[in-house]
């Protein structure tokens, strides 16, 4: 209801000329060049919308390099986890072309990773896990499974 009784009131206040006139003339005003709009030349302009193009080509290169840079990294995940591979990534590294690479940050970190790896597989690492195990643990397993198996061998086996 308010806004019927707006638009009516608003449609009477142009009619009579008392203020709804203002925006025509800012219409007829506007100049139909954009470089006179934004106040520069012809040749000004035409500079800036070539600067402007220019620039935006060159944040859309750094752009799908930085997306190819993040499919490399998951594509490099997925082969460490043996996860499938996403065709999504594997686009998204040709359409940047073939000189994507992990950031040098990122390639410490897996650098680090596989140092780790590498060290748990180590010799050195398993005897040094034996060394931290819980023997007194270990030993009272053992003897609980070999006394279960005892039992349930004597109540199957008649001559024990």
């Amino acid at each position: 209801m308010a806004f019927l009784m707006k638009s009516m009131l608003s449609n009477q206040v142009k009619n009579l000329g008392l203020g709804g006139g203002g925006e025509e003339s800012k219409e007829e005003n506007t100049p139909s060049d954009p470089a006179a709009a934004a106040g520069m030349t012809r040749e000004e302009y035409e500079e800036y919308q070539k600067q402007m193009v220019e620039e935006k080509m060159e944040r859309d290169a750094a752009f799908v390099q930085k997306k190819a840079e993040r499919a490399c990294l998951r594509v490099h995940l997925r082969e460490k986890y043996r996860l499938p591979k996403s065709e999504q990534d594997e686009n998204q590294i040709q359409m940047a072309g073939d000189d994507v690479s992990l950031p040098e940050d990122l390639q410490k970190m897996v650098a680090e990773d596989q140092e780790e790896e590498e060290d748990k597989d180590s010799i050195l690492a398993q005897l040094q896990n034996i060394q931290n195990m819980d023997m007194d643990a270990i030993k009272e397993k053992a003897q609980a499974t070999f006394t279960e198996m005892k039992q349930a061998a004597e109540q199957k086996c008649s001559v024990m």
